[in-house]
């Protein structure tokens, strides 16, 4: 039986990490969740604040909230501690094992995962970069500069291109490029010729027409352009142009655009650049 539990995502920076870990041990169980997500508990106001929100919540329900919580400095973390959450430390869980291979103690510093330090500077700035080149080269906006792309995301209209582009961009600091293919282009498709000198890098993305049409009608409901007619053959069309020129594709359909962007960075063998 399904049932459901109020989810707190705690931390001194910017609850990324509790988040990412909460969620992921969440999902190995059948539980319904309601969260809150509460960045930049630094202090110890702060901290008595959420400590209430909790034990609010608790008396209301009766039910523990789950509380996955990261945070430096001692005093807060008792704070938290003493709530009437279960709550999980999700750093010093790993760190006390970790301290113990290492050999060497930790030395907790406040927004050290994402925080912007010296030591990650140059990746940021990358980053950043890299987030600008894929805005200014979306969906064929501009063919200048495509030697610098990294990868180059093809096919047709609502299949996914923009956002793989963008969080290849944001979260591994690829410079990402993508063009579309569009309706106009199918009676005589063709590879464009200012892509031809980078086939290398070109990557191509399909869909299931079923899937195609029900995005597309969600934005032109009863169009051709949504007609399962037209998405059958665009994507037809776009799916026999990258097998003769040989590039690499991958279905999106079933994917989400997390698992789009990993796959692709596993299939080409992009570097990954973490911040």
């Amino acid at each position: 039986m399904t049932t459901e539990r109020s989810v707190f995502y705690i931390s001194d920076g910017t609850a990324i990490t509790a988040e990412v870990l909460g969620h992921a041990v969440l999902s190995q169980f059948p539980v319904g969740t309601q969260s809150v997500t509460l960045p930049f508990v630094e202090n110890e106001q702060r901290a008595l604040a959420v400590k209430a929100q909790i034990n609010t919540l608790y008396e209301k329900s009766g039910i523990r909230p789950l509380v996955f919580f990261s945070i430096v400095t001692p005093e807060v973390r008792e704070i938290i501690l003493q709530s009437e959450g279960f709550c999980q430390d999700i750093v010093q869980s790993l760190v006390a094992p970790l301290q113990q291979e290492l050999g060497v103690p930790p030395s907790p510093i406040a927004h050290r995962a994402y925080g912007l330090t010296a030591s990650n500077l140059g990746k940021y700035d990358a980053r950043i970069a890299a987030i600008d080149y894929t805005l200014a080269h979306d969906d064929g906006i501009s063919l200048r500069g495509l030697e610098d792309a990294q990868v180059i995301l093809l096919g047709v209209s609502r299949c996914g291109k923009t956002p793989t582009s963008l969080y290849l961009a944001m979260q591994f600091g690829i410079r990402a490029a993508n063009y579309p293919f569009i309706a106009d282009d199918m009676d005589n498709l063709k590879l464009p010729a200012a892509l031809r000198p980078f086939q290398h890098k070109l990557f191509g993305l399909t869909i299931d027409p079923e899937r195609l049409s029900a995005i597309r009608q969600e934005r032109a409901v009863n169009t051709r352009y949504a007609s399962m007619r037209q998405c059958r053959l665009e994507v037809g069309e776009v799916e026999a142009l990258f097998r003769t020129h040989k590039i690499r594709y991958l279905n999106s359909t079933n994917y989400s655009v997390e698992e789009i962007a990993t796959r692709i960075l596993d299939i080409t063998g992009l570097t990954r650049r973490m911040f």
